[in-house]
């Protein structure tokens, strides 16, 4: 009666360890599907100034861990103040110019015309007599033929300036012709476009720091000539850092963009990183060699960037971590 007993009892015991057995593995594939490697990927930039000169100092070094909009390195200013004072004074008297344009001839400058016109035509009138009394003279021996022709040179000499000063007083009676008074608005707006040039071009020989990062590379050297363009620094941001992962086809539903995790490196299994998936590729691509193993070499998978939001320094450039989902 004994053995009759023990045969279900063992297939009892065997179906529970079976059952046991099989939770178990579920729990592993949940485990594994919800748990990624990848690596830190921080962008780094390369810094130039915008302008060329003499280097005149260089504030920071390799290693060196910068802020938002500190100077790092500084042109010698001298020349681009020096541009930047002509352009303002070439800004300056084209400005004045074009008010006088746009506001007319003064009153005053009209009357003042006018009388140089009476005076020049009173002159031609006085030499018209002189020269027509010499004519007369010159006949009948009370003239010589040159003191003629002095009178008649006297005479041409005054009706030019007569016909000069009638077309000072027209042009300034009427003013600026349209055509003249676009050219000089023309030309103040190219004034103002250089003195805002000079402006930029004195504020550039300052060198900044366009976001919290660390120098990587220092390319130049106190007293040197920099081109405009010429990389002087390489700066590692320390902000956004990335985390890159591949995901297979299988987990793609459960690394969905927006999905949040936990970051966590081999250098320290303690502290532990938040981030979310903030991209997912829409195209598969081969696994990478980097990440690729010997049964992975010919699967495709899809690229996820994840962005640490707490990142500190502990996180270098191609550090390895590990990537599990947020229950």
């Amino acid at each position: 009666m004994g053995k009759l007993w023990a045969v279900p009892a063992a297939i009892a015991l065997l179906a529970a360890a079976g059952g046991g057995y099989y939770l178990y593995q579920s729990r592993v594939e949940v485990e594994r599907q919800s748990t990624l490697y990848g690596n830190v990927d921080i962008r780094d930039v390369s810094l130039a100034f915008r302008v060329s000169g003499r280097l005149a100092s260089v504030l920071v070094d390799e290693g060196d861990s910068v802020q938002p909009g500190q100077i790092l390195a500084r042109l010698d200013a001298e020349p681009l103040r020096n541009s930047l004072n002509a352009a303002l004074a070439n800004e300056a008297a084209l400005a004045a110019r074009n008010a006088l344009m746009h506001k007319g001839n003064r009153s005053e400058d009209i009357e003042q015309a006018r009388s140089r016109l009476e005076a020049a035509k009173a002159a031609v009138a006085q030499t018209e007599s002189d020269y027509k009394r010499q004519r007369d003279l010159v006949p009948a021996g009370g003239s010589s033929q040159q003191l003629l022709e002095t009178a008649r040179s006297l005479r041409d000499q005054a009706i030019a300036q007569r016909d000069a000063a009638q077309q000072q007083l027209k042009e300034l009676t009427v003013g600026f012709r349209p055509e003249e008074i676009a050219e000089s608005d023309a030309q103040l707006k190219q004034a103002r476009a250089s003195a805002a040039s000079a402006k930029l071009a004195l504020k550039d020989a300052n060198l900044q720091a366009p976001s919290a990062g660390i120098i990587l590379t220092r390319a130049v050297e106190a007293g040197s000539m920099v081109q405009a363009g010429t990389p002087a620094f390489n700066l590692s941001l320390r902000h956004p850092v990335w985390v890159r992962a591949y995901v297979t086809e299988s987990q793609l539903g459960r690394f969905a963009s927006g999905s949040k995790v936990q970051v966590s490196t081999d250098s320290h299994p303690d502290k532990t990183y938040h981030g979310v998936v903030g991209f997912v590729s829409p195209t598969a691509e081969f696994t990478p060699k980097s990440v690729e193993t010997a049964d992975l070499r010919t699967s495709l998978v899809y690229r996820i960037r994840v962005v640490v939001s707490d990142a500190d320094a502990s996180l270098n450039q191609g550090m390895p971590v590990i990537l599990r989902l947020v229950p």
